[in-house]
C-alpha cells in the first residue's frame, strides 16, 4: 500500500569513533528492514539531527523539538560502505554503539553511509541557511 512512498525510520548511526568523527554518517543496516530495502532501490535519503545536546535549549529548559532548538537536515545519497572502508565503520559504530555487536548474527548486517549533497540548518522558526557541504 506504501510502495514508492517516503517514510521515516530511527537507525542508529555514527561519524567515527569518538576521537575521529568525520561528519559523514554510517549506519549498521540489515535488508530484513524495508528502509534499507527501498534505499537500495532509491538512495535519496534526508537524515535530520536536532540539537538535543546543545547548550540553549539545555539552559533554558527547551524541549529540543522545539523551533528554537536548531536542526541540521543532510541531504544526499546513501551507499553501500566500500571493502575499504568496512573497518573504520565497524570501529564508527561499535565505538559508539557497543549493543550492536550482540544484534542477531543471522540479520546480515552491513554498513552505509551517506554521501551527503546539501545541508541545511534550522536555527530559529523556518528559517534555514544553507551550508556548503566542505564546511
Amino acid at each position: 500500500q506504501i510502495q514508492g512512498m517516503p517514510y521515516g525510520n530511527c537507525l542508529l548511526l555514527s561519524d567515527g569513533p569518538v576521537n575521529n568523527s568525520t561528519g559523514i554518517p554510517f549506519f549498521y543496516v540489515t535488508l530484513k528492514d524495508n528502509t534499507v530495502a527501498d534505499l537500495l532501490k532509491n538512495p535519496v535519503a534526508s537524515l535530520t539531527l536536532p540539537e538535543a545536546d546543545g547548550n540553549f535549549c539545555r539552559k533554558n529548559v527547551i524541549d529540543p523539538e522545539d523551533p528554537r532548538c536548531a536542526r541540521l537536515t543532510l541531504m544526499g545519497q546513501m551507499v553501500t560502505v566500500s571493502p575499504e572502508e568496512v573497518e573504520f565503520a565497524k570501529q564508527a559504530m561499535f565505538s559508539r554503539h557497543p549493543v550492536v555487536r550482540k544484534w542477531p548474527r543471522s540479520y546480515e548486517w552491513f554498513f552505509m553511509k551517506m554521501n551527503i549533497e546539501h545541508i541545511w540548518l534550522q536555527s530559529w522558526y523556518g528559517e534555514v541557511s544553507a551550508i556548503a557541504v566542505e564546511e
